[in-house]
């Protein structure tokens, strides 16, 4: 049996609706939670772009030992 992806996209947004209510009711915890993964994201995205930019300066330095 296949289930229609529209079905599971209303019922995902039903239980992320359901979260939030919860949250907002005074259940500090979720949002301490989810708070801390966002802050841990952050980190994790600057940390990338960093490395990326340090690379791509590294490989502009490699490439120019390239013989032509």
């Amino acid at each position: 049996m296949q289930t229609d992806l529209s079905v599971l996209a209303v019922q995902h947004l039903i239980t992320r609706l359901r979260t939030r209510i919860t949250a907002l009711r005074g259940d500090a915890e979720l949002g301490a939670l989810s708070l801390e993964w966002v802050a841990i994201a952050i980190v994790l995205v600057a940390a990338a772009l960093a490395l990326a930019t340090f690379l791509t300066g590294k490989l502009g330095d490699l490439e120019k030992l390239i013989p032509n």
